[in-house]
C-alpha cells in the first residue's frame, strides 16, 4: 500500500514538473542558465523539505499529546 502511494505522489511531482517547464517555455518568459536551474530545482527541495518537515512536526506533536490543554492547573 506505501508503495503505491509514493509511486502516485511521484508520478504526480513528475507530471507537475513537466507541465511546469513546458508553461515556463510556451509562455516564453526567457531562457534559464544551468544555475538558474539549479538555483530553481535547489529551491524547490529546499521548500519542499522545509513543508514536509513542518507537517511532521505538527502530527507528532498532536499524537504524543502536546497540544492538548494542560490539566494540572
Amino acid at each position: 500500500m506505501t508503495a503505491k502511494i509514493v509511486l502516485v505522489v511521484l508520478v504526480i511531482l513528475a507530471a507537475s514538473a513537466i507541465a511546469a517547464v513546458g508553461l515556463w517555455r510556451w509562455v516564453g518568459s526567457g531562457e534559464l542558465s544551468g544555475h538558474g536551474w539549479l538555483a530553481l530545482g535547489l529551491g524547490i527541495v529546499f521548500s519542499m523539505a522545509i513543508g514536509i518537515g513542518l507537517m511532521a512536526l505538527v502530527f507528532v506533536s498532536s499524537r504524543r499529546g502536546y497540544d492538548d490543554p494542560d490539566s494540572s492547573v
